[in-house]
């Protein structure tokens, strides 16, 4: 990938444009009580992607993480690879933000017959899109040997809630996580989108230059279908989520080879397809 300019700074992430939280004034009700209290919100905003000068289409994210955001977002939704994106611009408007992307001319070709120039709702995967074809994708296949152990799970899990801060002030924000084999966490991202905060840790692993297929994705929602199409596209072999998957979700995980994980809680879960990758306690 062309070097693009990474800044983590708190502007980069959203603060210059807008925190992805802020303290609002509420009236708490208790009984015949009546109190003023104040509450930590998360905020939301409007998000447009502009490949090669063309709108595609607008989502509903939270205010940080932009240039991670484009990244994963071009490369699970197979518009282009990571390393075919020469430029992000990040452009923040009184109403908005646009992330100007440049990829290569075929590829912009490509996604112009896609014709998906649309308004979406809040981290909503599928919003514009014109056929049923499109939105269930044919499905990679993920070739790993990679194992992990019951612990590695547990491992994972229990650390994920230190690393949601902006969770934690709200309780209206997701998070995505990578983690190592062993249950080394090591990339979380949140946004008020599931598929945002699946985009953005993505994309921040491909812009750190870690291949995601080395380890595990944790999601603190539902395993949806959408999800398991942007882990495959990644090569992830193993998706574990803290909420139950849909059914599309297993037959989808089934079919691509992945380890799909549900109802991580503590030190329980469900495995509901290619357990195999789990290794028995010895």
């Amino acid at each position: 990938m062309a070097e693009i300019p990474h800044d983590d700074t708190a502007e980069s992430r959203g603060v210059g444009y807008g925190a992805p939280v802020s303290p609002r004034e509420l009236v708490r009700l208790e009984g015949s009580a009546r109190t003023t209290q104040q509450a930590v919100i998360a905020e939301e905003v409007p998000v447009a992607f502009v490949y090669n000068q063309r709108p595609h289409v607008v989502m509903m994210c939270s205010p940080a993480d932009f240039e991670d955001l484009a990244i994963g977002f071009t490369v699970t939704e197979e518009i282009a690879a990571a390393g075919e994106v020469s430029r992000i611009e990040v452009a923040r408007h009184r109403r908005g933000v646009e992330l100007s992307i440049e990829i290569p001319a075929a590829a912009g070709a490509r996604l112009a017959a896609r014709a998906r120039a649309i308004s979406g709702r809040t981290g909503c995967g599928l919003c514009g899109v014109e056929a049923i074809d499109d939105a269930i994708r044919a499905t990679h296949p993920v070739h790993s040997a990679m194992q992990i152990t019951p612990a590695a799970l547990w491992k994972a899990g229990a650390a994920l809630d230190a690393r949601q801060p902006l969770n934690r002030e709200t309780n209206a924000i997701h998070a995505a996580a990578w983690a190592t084999s062993d249950g080394a966490l090591e990339m979380v991202r949140e946004d008020v989108g599931r598929h945002n905060a699946l985009d953005k840790t993505l994309g921040a692993l491909l812009r750190a230059g870690v291949d995601p297929a080395t380890g595990f994705l944790l999601l603190t929602s539902r395993a949806s279908f959408e999800l398991i199409q942007k882990a495959a596209v990644c090569g992830v072999p193993l998706v574990a989520a803290v909420s139950r998957p849909t059914g599309l979700a297993i037959r989808m995980a089934s079919d691509a080879g992945i380890t799909l994980v549900g109802l991580l809680r503590g030190e329980s879960a469900n495995v509901y397809t290619h357990a195999s990758r789990i290794a028995q306690p010895s």
